[in-house]
């Protein structure tokens, strides 16, 4: 095991990004974590050796994050691995949320991301190695359950743009993956994590009562296990060729093939029309 290799975690005082730490330290890794409330971060991990270095960051601010990667090279010198984890859940029906309620879920799951991975870069080119690993969802590969359409669209976002950063990446020897997670009994169905519409409309209430599946029986009795993620996603670092794709749980597994048997279905049953329109 290579513990010299320095990590970056976004979103880590909670959920996944909270486990992933808490296991990379247990293991004598060197991590910086960022959240947006640094003493959140610091009660939750509750860690003090040199080798952890908790960051307040706001990813949406590329000054902040210009800020946080130089203070890690600062103190680490390199970086080697970059978990972008942070996002939050938005519920809402897509003629029930505002642009503004809209564009906040795209600017934190996507954008944050996207932050993080133009500072990146350069740092990886330069060293021609490295691997950025991307927390999605299942949720961004499937979308067919009401009031998660904007949320399922920043996730599908994060898989698209990660399938063009492994193509484009790949010439300077640097990985990077999507990971989708199912359902893990984290807190990401409580308030502070997951966000009902602020104007919902009485008519979807096909909407209300997946909103009240996720907060009243979902939550808290979620299948997947955040500790067993943690020692999956340290598992893909450990390859020469970590997969592009990584699903996480037994749901996970289970909703992508029911997805791609869809597809191949649909596929087949418009054979004949999709190939009609060649010259």
């Amino acid at each position: 095991m290579n513990t010299q290799k320095i990590w970056l975690v976004t979103g880590a005082s909670k959920g996944l990004g909270l486990a992933l730490v808490k296991k990379l330290l247990k293991e004598n890794y060197q991590v910086a974590a960022t959240t947006r409330n640094l003493q959140s971060l610091k009660d939750a991990v509750n860690y003090s050796e040199s080798n952890f270095l908790p960051l307040e960051v706001d990813l949406i601010n590329e000054e902040s994050v210009d800020k946080a990667i130089n203070n890690i090279i600062k103190k680490f010198g390199k970086i080697d691995i970059v978990v972008n984890n942070a996002g939050y859940g938005q519920a809402g029906t897509l003629e029930e949320l505002s642009d503004k309620e809209s564009r906040k879920n795209f600017d934190v799951n996507v954008f944050g991301a996207l932050n993080i991975i133009r500072r990146i870069m350069p740092l990886f080119r330069s060293k021609k190695s490295g691997h950025i690993i991307n927390i999605a969802s299942v949720a961004g590969f499937i979308g067919n359950f009401p009031s998660f359409g904007v949320y399922c669209a920043t996730k599908f976002a994060l898989v698209g743009l990660t399938e063009a950063l492994s193509a484009e990446a790949k010439a300077f020897g640097i990985n990077a993956t999507v990971v989708y997670p199912g359902y893990f009994r984290t807190n990401f169905l409580e308030n502070n994590s997951f966000s009902l519409p602020k104007n919902p409309i009485r008519e979807y209430e096909e909407a209300r009562a997946i909103e009240k599946l996720h907060t009243d029986e979902i939550n808290g009795n979620q299948a997947g296990d955040p500790d067993k993620a943690a020692v999956a996603l340290i598992e893909i670092t450990k390859s020469n060729t970590p997969p592009i794709h990584l699903f996480l749980g037994s749901d996970a597994y289970q909703f992508a093939k029911e997805k791609i048997k869809i597809i191949e279905n649909e596929l087949e049953k418009n054979k004949t029309l999709t190939t009609s329109t060649d010259f």
